[in-house]
């Protein structure tokens, strides 16, 4: 369970930072307990427990970056190509019978290993052969195509540290140094539900008045590409009672509690009443554009006085992505341990025009396209709405628009923050 307190974050303002909260959850979440041995094919997503530390030299030997012929620099004429006596052919795989003497060249491939004297590569379309011998132009330094043992990583340095996310580059580099499975940090329990009386599972009978459930699936498969392990608790409805009890049960075997709907300040929004009345809402009102209604807070649970995080996003599609990203996104690399993994916006010139509200981040969806001068550009979905989801299928990022911004014009260097770096 998640080692957190009722005063964990204790913001007293009435809305809160994006850039608050993220240090918040920086400084005060800790990483879930437990370890577990993943293989290395299961385990892209997990997060390292303890240092990768290199058992071999990688690579184990001097090799060839190239197909063409080992020599010895030192027989290299100063000016003009130079003629060697091919000796031998070593591919990938096997050695070489013998040591380079002087005169002579080696015919190698890519990845086999340097013979013993050997110290330069010259690649085979820049040689002629002729008779047995083989015609090297002049003007290649020493050690020109070879790859040193251990230019890659040495042995006995950490070749991955503990906290790493590992993508499949990662799981690559451990398999590369011989390793068949690392020990990483237990998953993230979420329990995930939605809320609301007009809210009905999808392929189920669509009453009037009624919306099929597209947050849980939008949430469950944001929560899986950081490793989760999550437990859909479906619909609930809107009832104070019925939504206690559900979450106060969910915190016990749980880190995370996340909802989505009922957190904003209407008559029927009973999330926050729900779960004031079995922990604390810390916050519920961020500086953000769209999703300023969601909640995060600590659930009680046990005698310790440890609790399970809860987040409620709002029920709105575009706004329930928009804060998982932004806040639900640090808050469950944080639980899970692993190192921070920090927003960079990328800069865009924007298309568009557009106007906020001072103190408040905004993030809008655009698509990157050809502009009529032949660059490119990021262009503003033409609907706003944070319920309109094409929006989010349409478009190739956000575009983040700092407190300070009031007024965006075509041409202005905007943030650009890709899908793509978002959702992991």
């Amino acid at each position: 369970m998640a080692q957190l307190s009722d005063d964990c974050f204790a913001f007293s303002g009435p809305l809160m930072p994006v850039a608050e909260a993220e240090r918040l959850i920086a400084e005060r979440i800790a990483a879930v307990e437990g370890h577990d041995i993943a293989a290395l094919g299961a385990a892209t997503g997990r997060v390292l427990a303890r240092d990768v530390v290199a058992p071999i030299d990688l690579p184990p030997f001097d090799n060839s970056a190239v197909d063409g012929y080992a020599v010895r620099a030192a027989d290299l004429a100063g000016e003009g190509p130079t003629r060697l006596a091919i000796v031998d052919r070593v591919a990938a795989g096997h050695a070489a019978d013998h040591a380079l003497n002087a005169g002579e060249a080696i015919r190698i491939f890519t990845g086999a290993p340097m013979p013993e004297h050997a110290d330069t590569v010259f690649m085979q379309e820049d040689c002629r052969v002729e008779d047995g011998a083989v015609v090297v132009p002049p003007g290649l330094k020493r050690g020109a195509n070879r790859r040193l043992a251990g230019e890659d990583i040495r042995a006995g340095a950490v070749a991955l540290p503990a906290g790493r996310r590992l993508a499949v580059q990662h799981v690559a580099l451990a398999a590369a140094l011989g390793l068949t499975e690392v020990e990483v940090r237990r998953r993230v329990r979420i329990a995930l539900f939605s809320t609301g009386d007009e809210i009905v599972e999808p392929g189920m009978p669509l009453p009037r008045a009624a919306l099929y459930d597209s947050n849980r699936y939008l949430l469950a498969g944001l929560a899986a590409r950081f490793g989760a392990e999550l437990t859909d608790l479906g619909i609930l409805r809107d009832e104070p009672k019925t939504l206690a009890r559900a979450i106060a049960a969910a915190a016990l075997d749980h880190d995370l509690v996340l909802t989505s709907g009922g957190v904003s300040t209407g008559e029927a929004d009973h999330v926050r009443a729900a779960i004031e009345s079995i922990g604390r809402i810390v916050f519920w009102r961020l500086a953000i554009k769209p999703g300023r209604p969601v909640a995060m807070g600590v659930i009680r649970g046990g005698n310790s006085g440890e609790g399970a995080a809860f987040v409620g996003v709002p029920g709105n599609p575009v706004a329930a992505f928009v804060t998982f990203v932004r806040m639900v996104r640090p808050l469950v690399l944080r639980l899970a341990g692993a190192l921070p993994e920090p927003l960079v916006a990328l800069p865009a010139r924007a298309a568009f025009s557009y106007k906020k509200r001072k103190g408040r981040r905004e993030y809008v969806r655009v698509a990157l396209r050809a502009a009529p001068d032949g660059g490119i550009a990021a262009f503003k979905h033409p609907q706003d709405g944070a319920g309109v989801l094409t929006s989010l299928t349409e478009t190739d990022g956000l575009a983040e628009l700092s407190e300070e911004v009031t007024v965006v014009e075509p041409g202005a260097t905007i943030g650009f923050l890709p899908y793509a770096s978002l959702i992991g």
